[in-house]
């Protein structure tokens, strides 16, 4: 998962030289879904952990553009699905969202963090992800990546539940 591309016009990268730069990456079967940045691949555990810093220079020598990227396998893919307190709560779908980080925070960090920044919104960190409640869209939240990224020294990316419940979908299609 690719932060912040194609996003209102901003850091446009077409797909078909995105899915280029994973093959170049050492990434086979690549596919991507929607123009936000999600993408398929298989490879293996070796190229898989030198792809993000791989697509991140080919992106930043092609285009210009620094964009982090963010892996899941399949497996924590599987799990980020099933371990979503929103969804066991019964919390509208349209409005659950996973923040995917770089890495686990420190328990330490994770305490200093504002349950009450941006009511009625609600956040719950797990692992190397955060889920969202957004009743008031993502927009008219102040639980943003810039926030949650600084407080606890992580780089994220955010996709609503409908996209990461498509995205686990077509992991285990290409499994």
């Amino acid at each position: 998962m690719l932060r912040g591309i194609n996003v209102g016009g901003h850091n446009k990268v077409p797909m078909k030289d995105l899915a280029a730069m994973f093959c170049d990456a050492r990434c086979d079967k690549v596919q991507t879904y929607i123009q936000s940045g999600n993408v398929i691949f298989h490879a293996s555990p070796a190229a898989s952990a030198k792809v993000p810093g791989a697509v991140t220079a080919l992106i930043e020598q092609r285009l210009g553009l620094r964009v982090p990227v963010i892996l899941r396998t399949l497996e924590q893919m599987t799990a980020v699905a099933a371990n979503n307190p929103f969804l066991a709560a019964g919390a509208p779908l349209e409005y659950q969202h996973v923040m995917f980080l770089t890495n686990v925070p420190t328990r330490q960090a994770i305490d200093l963090l504002d349950p009450q920044r941006s009511p009625p919104g609600q956040f719950q960190v797990r692992g190397q992800e955060i889920y969202l409640w957004l009743p008031n869209r993502v927009a008219g939240s102040k639980l943003t990546n810039a926030y949650f990224d600084s407080r606890l020294s992580t780089t994220s990316t955010q996709r609503n539940w409908q996209t990461v419940t498509k995205l686990l979908a077509l992991m285990r299609g290409a499994a």
